[in-house]
């Protein structure tokens, strides 16, 4: 059957191994953010000493003091960082799943302009051949005949470059979907875009998740969290280090035949001689800084950017809605009329040949504003989850030809 905008998204996210790929990196990356948050395993050393006669065998297990007494605050770090990993991962599936929905878009209004591009090129086609005959009995001008196979020449090629744009979505969205061979050759898609929808989102329920639920300043508030308990764990690690060992030695004398046990501990701090640490906690303030100012500049973009996405989509939306109520019913009283003043004997053919290129233009007109509308409708969407991507628009406006010549 053929697959349409929310079965491509559906198949993309169990299909594509690109996906995959970004759902297995944010697992590494999440179990390395786990790691962090352990203690290191406790290092057990053995030594056999040989003098004369004395026999000394010496077995200690030492383990890092600090990483004990520093276990919370590591396991808080670990914590914000895994909820960094999965955010960005989030933010990643999101933007995936939004080139998926456009290039859906992109493919479908590709594969209907193309029907009306080979309709043009008919019409033009049978155009140029009429001209030529009227020609050769005289009742056609040289100049009128060139302005028809001119505009037949420019028909195919606006033909060959549909046919390309079509074969070029296509791939574009087969590689998305991450489709084998077999797979892309049973790949159906509609035969035009979806209905507009009746009424546009209102930009009140738009502005009101213009929020710290964005995935955008998750990150931010996150990083920043993660910065902070960071750099208060930083203010300890950088000073000093503590290792305690638990020592347990044998040490045995043939000659004498006695033998000892001596056991205890010790502790190795490391001294704040040469260097107290201040560069590294310098370091650590200064990443605190950047993740503070990198979240309010992420706050203040948030709203620009859902801002600029949501003007872009109502724009779309009003112009795919004024070509489909007023351009193309304009257009068709025209058509019809004109099919009126031809059976009348008021225009010849060629003005009812031209009137023909120019509705089949308004539709592919009104073809490429519904698809920028689609489009600008999957960035709204990624921009309100907080992934904001481009909403740039290019509508093309429908302006009547001039191949055809009266007689």
């Amino acid at each position: 059957a053929p697959v349409g905008q929310k079965e491509a998204v559906q198949l993309a996210l169990v299909n594509s191994p690109a996906l995959q790929s970004l759902l297995a990196q944010g697992w590494a990356e999440s179990a390395d953010a786990a790691q962090n948050g352990r203690i290191s395993n406790p290092v057990f050393s053995f030594e056999r000493l040989v003098a004369g006669d004395e026999l000394e065998l010496g077995r200690a297990l030492s383990f890092g003091l600090l990483d004990i007494l520093t276990l919370p605050a590591r396991q808080g770090i670990a914590e914000r960082r895994i909820e960094q990993a999965q955010l960005r991962l989030t933010s990643e599936v999101v933007d995936h799943v939004t080139r998926v929905r456009q290039a859906w878009v992109r493919a479908v209004a590709a594969k209907q302009t193309l029907i009306y591009a080979q309709q043009v090129f008919e019409s033009a086609e049978a155009s140029a051949e009429l001209a030529r005959r009227m020609q050769s009995i005289g009742n056609f001008n040289r100049l009128s005949r060139a302005r028809e196979q001119a505009f037949y020449a420019d028909s195919a090629t606006r033909l060959a470059t549909a046919q390309h744009v079509t074969n070029a979505t296509r791939e574009e969205l087969i590689r998305l979907l991450g489709l084998d061979e077999a797979q892309a050759g049973i790949l159906q898609l509609p035969e035009r875009l979806p209905d507009l929808p009746k009424q546009a989102l209102d930009p009140g329920a738009v502005g009101a998740t213009a929020t710290r639920t964005r995935l955008d300043i998750r990150l931010a508030q996150a990083s920043l969290d993660g910065a902070g308990r960071a750099q208060g764990l930083g203010k300890i690690t950088s000073v000093t280090d503590i290792e305690l060992t638990a020592r347990r030695n044998t040490k045995i004398d043939n000659a004498t035949g006695t033998r000892s046990d001596p056991r205890g501990y010790e502790i190795g701090v490391r001294l704040p001689i040469f260097d107290w640490g201040g560069m590294q906690r310098d370091a650590w303030n200064a990443r605190t800084l950047a993740a503070a100012n990198q979240l309010e500049a992420t706050i203040r973009t948030a709203g620009s950017n859902l801002r600029e996405s949501y003007s872009a989509y109502r724009t779309a939306h009003e112009i795919a809605r004024h070509h489909r109520d007023e351009v193309i019913p304009v257009r068709k009283v025209i058509s019809e009329e004109n099919q009126l003043r031809y059976n009348g004997m008021i225009i010849g053919i060629f003005e009812l040949i031209t009137d023909a290129r120019d509705q089949v233009n308004t539709v592919i007109a009104a073809i490429n504003a519904e698809q920028q509308f689609w489009l600008a409708d999957a960035a709204l969407q990624a921009s309100l989850i907080g992934r904001p991507t481009n909403t740039s628009l290019s509508v093309t406006t429908s302006t009547p030809n001039a191949g055809g010549a009266g007689h």
